[in-house]
């Protein structure tokens, strides 16, 4: 994001997020999605702080007030915030993997979501920029997996409850082996603009479910 200072002159105590006024989180949600939209058209690397401030409407004073620390904290901001919208475009299925209809649901947005990104990955391309020993970098990523995973989880033991069977299945296990596989395709698709792979382990994992989780008999592959 250019060569800016990374921190204003010190005047008075900068406020932090906590308390900031109802009015003044808005605003600085404001910053962090326009931002985070510029960085998506123009790339990491190539956006200065001016970009940011031209399509946010804000002053470089402004923006300090609520990013005092300057690029960085703002870049980080936008991680989260790109680290959110990883599972909230997700919604709602991930929430409620309650049937299988809910799980080929699932696997059919995430597989969009990841074809409309293409071979560009905002949230790695910010993480190359901040660097992933940057203070809360890497507690952004472990969170986002977190609950990921935990959804995932969620999910198998919802149909498992349904169906009654499975009780011998590793649910933690199985969750966090999906969305290695998950990451992996997506990996593959970041490199080679396909998501056949991705596709594939989607489909393979939830009909490995499907086969531990239902009646003998019972699972229709996708």
């Amino acid at each position: 994001m250019g060569k800016e200072p990374t921190a204003k002159e010190p005047t008075a105590k900068e406020p932090t997020a906590k308390e900031l006024t109802a009015k003044g989180k808005a605003t600085r949600r404001r910053i962090v999605e326009g931002a985070a939209e510029v960085l998506r058209e123009q790339g990491v690397g190539s956006v200065t702080l001016e970009d940011v401030m031209a399509r946010t409407g804000t002053s470089k004073s402004q923006l300090f007030h609520y990013f005092p620390d300057g690029k960085d904290e703002l870049l980080l901001a936008v991680a989260r915030f790109e680290a959110e919208q990883v599972l909230a475009d997700q919604q709602p299925y991930l929430g409620r993997l309650d049937s299988w209809e809910d799980w080929d649901r699932w696997r059919d947005v995430v597989i969009a979501r990841y074809e409309a990104q293409g071979d560009t990955c905002p949230l790695g391309s910010l993480f190359l920029q901040v660097g992933r020993s940057t203070p809360g970098a890497r507690a952004i990523v472990v969170e986002l997996m977190r609950q990921w995973q935990e959804s995932l989880a969620a999910g198998i033991r919802a149909v498992r409850a349904t169906t009654g069977h499975g009780t011998d299945v590793d649910v933690d296990a199985r969750a966090a082996a999906l969305l290695a596989a998950i990451q992996g395709g997506v990996s593959i698709l970041l490199s080679t603009g396909r998501s056949d792979h991705l596709r594939a382990a989607l489909d393979q994992g939830i009909a490995d479910l499907r086969r531990d989780l239902e009646p003998a008999g019972a699972a229709t592959p996708r």
